[in-house]
């Protein structure tokens, strides 16, 4: 095998081009570099190279096609828009010399031809191409090759479209991520991520191809983590009775990131469906859940009869009874202590359980007026909830902002407190320090009186006793 045939094979497991693809661009190659430095320019050609793989030879060809002579209304119709007499947008039937060639002119070659075959002439092959040959050759190789390998990945992926793949991530550039998935790379715009999902560099995550066009720069992936789809593929992978079809995946409802629930069906009534999604101490389901981040899952068993089905679709609540308004709407009955767990957090809970089953449901209280209804209401709600909740953040903001700012007041209080009272004792260690250097001044002069009056009294003493003597 020749270096050159070693190199395309190498190129098609590296790129995942075929060897057709390969020699193709060879061919586009060797034609561009033959009109580059051995084409007479004073003559048209239509050049096609012709490269065997097998042998590492090339040749080189002219190609025409036949077509019908003009007539001479049209050659008239051609001179007067040449000279700007006719509408240059008009159409008009034209030869082009370097492809085309007229029936008359192909009969003068050989009789055999006629309109719409192909007169291929044989050129001569160079021994050896220049410099600036092989340059426009390299050039137009690599841009083929990229050509071909966008083509080869565009048509990849738009058959894995609306499928679920394995995928690391690559980088976060903005509010978008970008997604390694194999032989290419996707993004993950905002809207589709899991709204507080990290995406750290280099995990592992599942993601669902959501679209998949073709751009200036190839093939445009767009990646989602948001699709029910995801949630639905995951369960496949990691509960073998669904796999097996042993359980039936009747309908699912997601919030991506917060919630989710699922209705499955048993074929048998041996199997457990709620039992086998869960699993053993829950370990099926925590592979799930950690899988989504942390995103809660209810299984619920899926009926024939829509009052059941939606009773248990309303779980945890606990229904009293459930009538049919219409076709498509139904009041169910609630107690009091069970009504906020029927509505759920904002809404939630009535709002998936009415996507799951396809009912509109109105939640009512046990002697009471209707609370929520259908899944419009449930969405008001959860924004009149999401309002509110936000008003009093704020408030609590302010509070806490008083208060902030109270006990600042407060300390700064205490610190001109503490300064002064530091200022005073200052003050009063050296007014003690004072007092102190005064009484020994003053116990200084009464030593120095006594030891004088001393000192007199003994001049007196002796002063007697010389009289006396």
């Amino acid at each position: 095998m020749s270096e050159i045939s070693k190199a395309i094979k190498q190129i098609c497991e590296e790129k995942g081009l075929s060897e057709e693809d390969v020699i193709n661009t060879i061919e586009l190659a060797l034609a561009a570099a033959y009109r580059k430095d051995f084409l007479d320019k004073s003559k048209p050609y239509n050049i096609r190279a012709k490269y065997d793989f097998a042998t590492n030879q090339s040749k080189i060809f002219d190609v025409k096609t036949v077509v019908e002579d003009l007539t001479e209304e049209e050659l008239e119709k051609i001179k007067l828009q040449e000279d700007g007499e006719l509408l240059a947008d008009e159409e008009v039937r034209k030869v082009n010399p370097k492809t085309d060639i007229e029936f008359s002119e192909a009969q003068k070659i050989d009789k055999k031809y006629k309109v719409g075959d192909e007169i291929i002439t044989e050129l001569e092959v160079p021994t050896a191409y220049g410099r600036m040959a092989a340059q426009t050759a390299k050039q137009v190789i690599i841009q083929k090759l990229r050509e071909a390998e966008r083509e080869a990945i565009y048509s990849e992926f738009k058959d894995k479209e609306n499928e679920v793949v394995n995928a690391i991530v690559q980088r976060v550039e903005g509010r978008r991520v970008l997604i390694d998935i194999g032989k290419a790379v996707g993004f993950l715009p905002r809207e589709e991520q899991i709204l507080g999902e990290p995406y750290k560099t280099g995990a592992r995550i599942k993601v669902f191809i959501k679209e998949v066009r073709l751009g200036s720069r190839g093939a445009e992936i767009i990646l989602s983590r948001t699709s029910e789809e995801i949630l639905k593929k995951i369960f496949y992978l990691e509960i073998p009775e669904i796999a097996n079809g042993l359980v039936e995946l009747k309908s699912i409802a997601r919030e991506a990131g917060s919630r989710s629930k699922v209705a499955v069906l048993a074929s048998t009534d041996r199997i457990d469906p709620v039992g086998a999604c869960v699993g053993q101490k829950g370990a099926r389901i925590q592979t799930i859940i950690s899988e989504l981040g942390g995103e809660k899952i209810d299984i619920i068993i899926w009926d024939e009869d829509p009052q059941v089905y939606i009773a248990n679709a309303l779980a945890p609540a606990k229904i009293l009874d459930i009538k049919i308004k219409s076709e498509d709407e139904v009041i169910v009955r609630v107690a009091s202590d069970q009504l906020s767990l029927a509505i759920g957090k904002h809404g939630q809970n009535v709002r998936l359980a009415a996507r799951l089953t396809g009912w509109k449901i109105d939640i009512v209280e046990a002697g009471g007026e209707s609370v929520v209804k259908t899944i419009e209401d449930a969405e008001v709600m959860s924004k009149e909830k999401n309002t509110s909740s936000e008003l009093e953040d704020k408030e609590s903001t302010e509070e806490e902002k008083e208060e902030k700012i109270k006990e600042q007041d407060v300390e700064k209080i205490e610190k001109e407190t503490s300064e002064s009272e530091e200022e005073e004792t200052v003050e009063d260690v050296k007014a003690n320090k004072k007092d102190k250097e005064n009484v020994e001044n003053v116990e200084a002069k009464e030593d120095e009186v006594q030891k004088d009056e001393k000192s007199v009294k003994e001049n007196e003493s002796e002063d007697l006793k010389k009289e006396e003597k």
